[in-house]
């Protein structure tokens, strides 16, 4: 069945597949797309009306393997039935409950599993709505736990360039990705910290074996703003949006050391590597780094309900309870009307029994190898400058088309779709989250399908 749909799709890389699925043209023109060119799109509009498993199914009835897991979010497959009919039952029990001085028996059962897929020490949760929601809330959260220590002055928080932390305004503060920042005009003042991209480490397989040296540079921040001034400092253990970055060995241990040793705290954002993308629970476990607070969302619910969650130490909670004075006050004044929603709480708490019951890391950590090895076969492929892996993740840097950096990977992701294969683009690069039972056929298919995209554009 796979090589039939998959030399079909060859077939018809001359065509354009373009369908509406019933969308008017007013339809189509009363939706503004988030991280669209909607101009682009409103002329060859790509609809997606279902799916099941690891492929889509478009408006003109192809299928579509999903290469990015819907957006990182969806590494057990599509439209799961244990995971469907968690919701549905939860719509006829509680459909919404108020976070607010009020609780369900759902989102205390999500919070003890959750913490059971986190490093040890990191044992209190504090639910969101999305990863961009996390971001803000583990930074306000920094901000506040050093008000309440006394160090008010820790408010200075420290990103780096090329990190992901979601759209609101804190997030991309600490963001270091340019066309996610430039729009918007001045944020709340953050530092960053260099990445790890360099000429050295291109075309490495897995952690890059130098650079952990760049850790270094915090030192010369704190050295300019005093660490009195400096509350966090916020990364990606390996960063997914910028194209897949792991870290190089080393890196994060030393971060670890820099924070510890200036009183700083170390926030990771693992909104994208969280339960299963690096073939691990988190990031933090499978690079030997515990954060004092770690964010979480996107594979949390396997993407089917919106949510999120801060998860910190405990001494992080208690400083706040210790110092809220009457029991019946507020001690964090903060939170959101879909905090802790009844029907994410069913969905994750299903989504979490699936990721044990299906071995979900054991699958990605026999994945890795394979899609290493197909992926950097598309080494001295037209365009690539720069191929990076690991678990089931992959980045592709593709040489920039007369100053215009985002062209060719866009025109190459739209190849891949009019293939049968969703890859996506952004920035500079192509990227994969392959969906966790990948196997290998699809795996060399859709690497196949880069390289002959590659091979057909300017």
């Amino acid at each position: 069945m796979l090589k039939k749909l998959f030399s079909s799709a060859k077939h018809h890389t001359t065509r354009r597949f373009y369908d509406t699925g019933g969308v008017t043209k007013s339809q189509m023109q009363s939706h503004w797309m988030p991280f669209t060119g909607n101009r682009e799109f409103e002329e060859n509009p790509r609809m997606i009306v279902s799916a099941k498993g690891r492929y889509l199914r478009a408006a003109d009835g192809r299928k579509i393997f999903d290469g990015l897991s819907g957006l990182w979010t969806t590494g057990l497959g599509h439209c799961r039935e244990e995971i469907s009919e968690a919701i549905a039952n939860q719509t006829k029990e509680l459909d919404f409950c108020s976070s607010f001085q009020f609780g369900h028996p759902k989102s205390f059962e999500l919070s003890e599993e959750i913490i059971k897929f986190m490093p040890k020490g990191l044992d209190k949760v504090f639910y969101t709505g999305s990863g961009s929601e996390s971001a803000d809330t583990s930074l306000k959260m920094a901000r506040a736990y050093w008000r309440k220590k006394g160090m008010a002055s820790k408010t200075r928080l420290i990103g780096r360039v090329k990190g992901y932390h979601g759209v609101n305004f804190g997030g991309i503060s600490v963001g270091g990705i340019v066309g996610n920042r430039a729009t918007f005009g001045q944020g709340i003042e953050a530092d960053h910290l260099a990445h790890t991209m360099t000429l050295e480490n291109r075309f490495s397989r897995g952690m890059p074996k130098t650079g952990a040296h760049l850790a270094e540079e915090l030192v010369n921040i704190i050295a300019l703003h005093d660490s009195s001034n400096i509350g966090a400092l916020i990364i990606e253990p390996m960063a997914g949006s910028a194209g897949v970055i792991p870290p190089p060995v080393g890196y994060l241990k030393r971060v670890r050391e820099i924070c510890d040793e200036n009183n700083i705290l170390l926030i990771f954002d693992e909104v994208i590597t969280a339960f299963g993308r690096v073939g691990a629970p988190t990031g933090a476990e499978e690079f030997g780094v515990t954060p004092d607070i770690l964010n979480i969302a996107k594979q949390l619910t396997n993407g089917s309900v919106p949510m999120g969650a801060v998860i910190c130490k405990s001494e992080i909670y208690e400083t706040f309870l210790d110092n809220a004075g009457p029991h019946y006050m507020i001690e964090f004044p903060h939170g959101y009307t879909y905090s802790g929603h009844p029907l994410a709480c069913a969905a994750g708490l299903a989504t979490l029994k699936l990721l044990k019951r299906e071995s979900s890391f054991e699958q990605v950590k026999k994945m890795a190898p394979i899609l290493e090895d197909k992926v950097h076969s598309l080494k001295g492929c037209n365009h690539i400058i720069d191929i990076r892996n690991y678990g089931s993740s992959a980045g592709i840097t593709l040489d920039a088309f007369e100053g215009q950096p985002a062209k060719r990977p866009f025109e190459a992701a739209m190849k891949c779709w009019e293939k049968g294969f969703y890859v996506r683009y952004g920035g500079d690069t192509l990227q994969l989250g392959l969906p966790f039972s990948s196997t290998h056929n699809e795996i060399d298919s859709i690497v196949n399908a880069i390289g002959d995209a590659l091979s057909e554009i300017d």
